[in-house]
């Protein structure tokens, strides 16, 4: 029997996610009722500015005092999409406390205080559901949470940004440099006037400290995940992964240590090999590839932000929400029993591509490959060029011996075996302390191999 009181949903911002959240709400209602088992209805929308025209949207659902509207009796879910810690994280709770559920795209404070909220929620019977924080329209929260608990996933590999992701495929496709690259993705939309939380890793970190809390089953905050941006990466870095056979993308790396007691996350631009798969995604696409030991690989690829994308996961929690709502029941929520350490970025165990300016004269090949054998790294291929007058490479290379004779500069470049990050790093230090070596032109890591 279909229920015939409507089930009231609270809108916390109406912005490009919330203002398409109610246009799917109206748009396609009938579908939404008999999906759910009773109808849906838009009983207020928080907004900060009232005046905004927002088409096809009555006025008198809109208020600028949020704090009320969730405070309502009858309000059974709350779809919150005004990003930020505050006053998102005291919006939740009052909602939790005054009966409503939850559902939420907000990647930052989940990052931040997910182990909090999720206790209010189990507190006060509510469901808190976030697919949208993650990776826009691709299904990979519930899939983690649920299609795979039964399961054992070791590492989740992916692109988590479509901004970074589309300045390093301009910067690889076309050639361009990153400011060239940012400035189109800007002009297009992908990129916010202020790109930092995009391009310096935040964004993908936050996503990150979420993946692995869920994959592992412990808690991971946003302060765990080691993170690094693209800002720095260079033409050349392009140009040299393609000699490699390799692309560079902005990685999210999540794994469980091979003794299975601990765990690590990081997100870092990487040096990936065009046989993988995640390195074909192109422009502001997202991909996410998941390692469990029953199921194998998992690859979940698709739009990963954008209004329409994100309001598809958002409806599809709402949906889960409300029909939890009708059978007076409530859905999965935190698991974090496993309480695995997350360990420093010292102890991943990864390979460096490391770009080296040098005295080009006999010998110094020989001192930098002493450099790594001190501190226990394995070289595995070495690459020497020297440069002319003006900077640039003149060909030829070598695969040991004591380098070019000359007065000038070469450039070296050195891929190592699999060691710690902290060895990689210690090595690349002392590196710099050499009077042959002028100058560390870049460091990167290589994954996916």
């Amino acid at each position: 029997m279909m229920r015939t009181r409507p089930l009231k949903v609270a809108l916390l911002g109406c912005g490009v996610v919330g203002s398409e959240v109610a246009r799917i709400m109206r748009t396609q209602a009938d579908d939404l009722t008999a999906r759910i088992g009773a109808p849906v209805e838009l009983a207020g929308i928080a907004v900060r500015r009232p005046d905004r025209v927002r088409e096809g949207i009555p006025a008198e659902l809109i208020t600028t005092d949020a704090t009320a509207l969730v405070k309502r009796g009858d309000i059974d879910v709350v779809v919150e999409v005004i990003g930020g810690i505050e006053p998102a994280r005291g919006l939740i709770r009052t909602a939790f406390e005054h009966g409503a559920s939850v559902v939420s795209a907000n990647k930052a404070l989940l990052a931040e205080d997910g182990p909090a909220l999720h206790a209010a929620a189990e507190e006060h019977g509510r469901d808190l559901y976030y697919e949208a924080a993650v990776a826009g329209a691709i299904p990979l929260v519930r899939p983690l949470r649920e299609s795979l608990a039964g399961d054992k996933v070791n590492r989740v590999l992916g692109i988590v940004n479509g901004t970074t992701n589309f300045i390093l495929d301009r910067m690889d496709t076309s050639g361009a440099g990153y400011s060239e690259a940012l400035d189109e993705a800007t002009a297009l939309g992908y990129a916010e006037a202020d790109p930092t939380a995009d391009v310096e890793g935040f964004d993908a970190a936050a996503k990150a400290a979420i993946l692995a809390g869920i994959a592992f089953h412990t808690r991971v905050r946003l302060d765990d995940v080691h993170r690094e941006g693209i800002t720095e990466v260079t033409s050349a870095d392009i140009a040299s992964a393609k000699r490699m056979g390799c692309t560079v993308k902005l990685l999210a790396i999540c794994e469980r240590a091979a003794d299975g007691r601990s765990v690590t996350a990081r997100v870092h631009p990487a040096m990936i090999p065009l046989s993988h798969p995640l390195a074909s995604v192109r422009e502001a696409y997202n991909a996410v590839f998941v390692e469990a030991e029953a199921a194998g690989r998992l690859m979940f690829y698709g739009p990963g932000a954008g209004g329409s994308p994100t309001a598809s996961a958002v409806l599809g929690d709402l949906v889960a929400v409300c029909r939890n709502k009708l059978a007076q029941t409530t859905g999965p929520g935190e698991s974090a029993y496993t309480r695995l350490p997350v360990s420093p970025m010292g102890e991943v165990v990864t390979r460096y591509h490391i770009s080296l300016d040098v005295a080009d004269k006999p010998g110094v090949l020989a001192q930098v490959a002493t450099v790594f054998a001190e501190h226990g790294v394995s070289i595995d291929t070495v690459r020497q060029q020297g440069k002319g007058p003006g900077g640039a490479a003149e060909g030829g290379s070598a695969e040991g011996g004591g380098g070019r004779r000359g007065g000038g500069d070469a450039s070296l470049v050195v891929v190592t075996h699999r060691a710690t990050d902290a060895a990689l790093s210690a090595t690349v230090q002392a590196l710099r302390g050499l009077d042959t070596v002028h100058g560390v032109a870049s460091t990167m890591r290589v994954e996916g191999e």
